[in-house]
């Protein structure tokens, strides 16, 4: 479920070689036969390694002269094993990144301008805006997505649990929901599971009328912070979610262990692309709904983000044909028809229609639910500043310290802020 919390652990140790790899080669060539090579770095799951081999092939066939080699990681090790490349002066052709990997990645050098070099006449400017970085074009997304909350609607009505109406409920209506899920199944199904992902901050954030970062530095109050945290540990609390420990241990797991995923848990935040994950996953109908807000705020704070971003080296000896293949990926029919969702629903306006039919149910629910909220949500957040790929690291280190008891939440954020806004100024 975590989506952040090691982008740059080993680039950090990296810094100065990274800065020196902008005038050095990428690792890649000619092929055996003559032909072009490309790498392409990405991470994910057995399934996307089929649709990314199967997307390939279609592009291999469309450019002869062009041979791409899929180097692919799980996401745990996955930016520890980019940043190693690139220090090396190894770096592949075409990198996947996340929003929190790009500033540190452009700003180094890394990655090349991709403006007018990939047709993005079809893609929302607001959600195309989130790859520029001091102007420039680093970054083409490969599709969107909104965190969400969903909700597993069979497990609630057995515990006798009448599902609200996600257009006005309130955080303290989600404690309660929660609490009444776990205590109606006689503990047999937990009302939630816990999350700090950044980008629940985020929202709740907005909905305070504050901004995550401002600039260099956190834009959150401590006020602020102390409230969020009140919503975790009335959770737990109220036996709405697993105590702190167990809720710690089941962090990390991937959606097929997660109580939304086991069917031991009624609810749960998730980005909306993992909905067909879940979906599966569980075996059962699960729906999105937009995040509680705090009573009387102006707006729910819900944005669209890219799933993930398409870059290239800016080291690559085969720039045209990498920003090629980019545009093949994000702007071809066939490409779209073959990753449907997988990376979130195509930035393509007129790819998401060529495949919109295609999707499965869940992806389906998905479109038509971000197409709901679309008037809802605030402007697509920038890149975030360099530093901020450990937050989630942070906020979840200094969250356990306030639900284990270990700091108060007036210590808690104070020393949060404090850690935050040194790591950010850099």
């Amino acid at each position: 479920m975590s989506s952040g919390k090691k982008i740059w652990s080993a680039a950090l140790l990296a810094t100065a070689m990274l800065a020196a790899t902008a005038a050095c080669g990428s690792g890649s060539g000619e092929s055996a036969d003559g032909k072009i090579k490309l790498r392409f770095s990405y991470w994910g799951s057995g399934a996307r390694q089929k649709m990314t081999d199967e997307a390939i092939a279609k592009f291999e066939a469309k450019n002869p002269t062009i041979d791409v080699e899929g180097e692919i990681s799980d996401f745990p090790s996955y930016y520890d094993t980019l940043s190693t490349k690139v220090a090396a002066k190894d770096a592949p052709d075409i990198m996947a990144l996340e929003i929190r990997a790009l500033r540190e990645y452009a700003e180094r050098g890394t990655l090349a301008d991709l403006a007018a070099k990939v047709n993005t006449a079809d893609m929302d400017d607001k959600v195309l805006t989130t790859g520029v970085i001091d102007g420039k074009q680093y970054a083409i997304p490969s599709g969107v997505n909104a965190f969400s909350m969903v909700v597993n609607p069979g497990l609630a009505k057995q515990a006798k649990v009448t599902l609200p109406d996600d257009g006005s409920w309130t955080w303290e209506d989600f404690v309660e929901l929660s609490s009444k899920v776990t205590s109606g199944s006689g503990g047999k199904v937990t009302g939630t599971q816990l999350t700090w992902n950044p980008a629940y901050l985020q929202i709740y954030a907005a909905q305070k009328g504050e901004q995550f970062y401002d600039g260099n530095k956190l834009g959150i109050s401590p006020q602020t912070l102390k409230d969020w945290w009140v919503i975790t540990q009335n959770l737990i609390k109220t036996k709405g979610s697993p105590a702190a420990a167990k809720s710690s241990e089941i962090y990390d797991v991937g959606i097929e262990e997660t109580l939304i995923g086991t069917n031991t848990g009624a609810t749960s935040m998730i980005w909306s692309n993992v909905l067909g994950a879940a979906t599966k996953a569980s075996g059962q109908t699960l729906e999105l709904l937009r995040m509680p807000k705090i009573e009387g705020a102006t707006t729910g704070g819900m944005f669209l983000q890219p799933a993930m971003f398409y870059t290239a080296s800016s080291t690559s000896e085969h720039a045209a044909e990498a920003a090629k293949f980019i545009d093949f990926m994000v702007n071809d029919p066939e490409a779209g028809q073959i990753i449907l969702s997988d990376r979130g629903l195509p930035a393509n306006a007129k790819v998401l229609s060529a495949v919109s039919d295609k999707l499965p149910d869940a992806d389906q629910k998905t479109m038509a639910f971000v197409d709901k909220i679309r008037g809802e949500l605030v402007e697509s957040p920038a890149a975030p500043p360099k530093g901020s790929s450990a937050m989630e690291d942070v906020i979840r280190r200094y969250t356990e310290e306030v639900v284990f008891g270990r700091m108060t939440p007036d210590e808690a954020a104070q020393k949060f802020i404090a850690e935050a806004n040194a790591m950010l100024s850099g």
